[in-house]
């Protein structure tokens, strides 16, 4: 890639990614209902809160160690989508628990990669992170700044891994970083514990209106793209 092929990749800078922005975000909506739907109808141990409570309190004080591990582990391995941990951490938890729990993993696991980015370097991040995404997300970073990569964390369904590597290459200090992880990443995780809390009550209504609220906070700020410089830089 050039560089002037560079300076004009951004995030929005097609009509096919436009589209892939609110799949996802769409996507990841009618995944969590519908593994509450599966849940409820095909796994009723499951979809019993007085189960799931039990096996949960069963490990004592390592269950909140166990789900900040694992939701750690997700933003540095990115096997799931985080929110879809969060959901599960507000119906095992509890809205302010299983926010609070996922908040201190996803902060842990940014750390991580963010730092591991700063140690190695750029070759170290080439090897691990696919080269086209790398310059996309390099490009709007560097042009952005913190307040771009804030924008970025509102968006659910944003890579959290990918977004950590390419800080981490940036003169933005960590610190900063996380402190821009944490009040980006809070909403979605808030709105997506609040669901699984509502879920374990057997609460489909207003799970579902969490999770439609977050959907349309998720599409204002994308309608917004031109103002926060994420649209096509013409």
């Amino acid at each position: 890639m050039t560089d002037g092929d560079r300076e004009r990749t951004v995030v929005f800078d097609s009509a096919a990614a436009r589209r892939g922005a609110l799949l996802r975000a769409g996507a990841l909506a009618v995944g969590v209902l519908l593994a509450a739907a599966a849940a409820v109808h095909a796994v009723v141990p499951v979809a019993d809160p007085a189960w799931v409570r039990t096996r949960v309190a069963a490990l004592g004080r390592l269950a909140p160690l166990a789900f900040v591990a694992l939701q750690a582990a997700q933003v540095i391995l990115a096997p799931v989508p985080g929110q879809l941990l969060g959901g599960v951490g507000g119906y095992l938890f509890g809205t302010a628990r299983g926010t609070v729990y996922s908040m201190t993993g996803v902060l842990l696991g940014s750390a991580a990669v963010f730092v591991a980015a700063r140690s190695y370097g750029r070759p170290y991040v080439e090897r691990v992170v696919d080269a086209d995404a790398l310059d996309r997300w390099d490009d709007l970073v560097g042009r952005t700044g913190v307040a771009g990569l804030f924008v970025l964390f509102l968006f659910p369904t944003f890579p959290d891994d990918l977004l950590c590597f390419v800080a981490g290459l940036t003169d933005i200090r960590l610190r900063t970083f996380l402190a821009v992880v944490l009040v980006g990443r809070t909403p979605s995780f808030l709105a997506v514990a609040y669901a699984g809390g509502e879920l374990s009550s057997g609460q489909l209504l207003p799970a579902g209106a969490a999770l439609a609220l977050l959907g349309v906070a998720t599409a204002a700020v994308y309608a917004l793209r031109d103002r926060l410089g994420l649209a096509d830089s013409g």
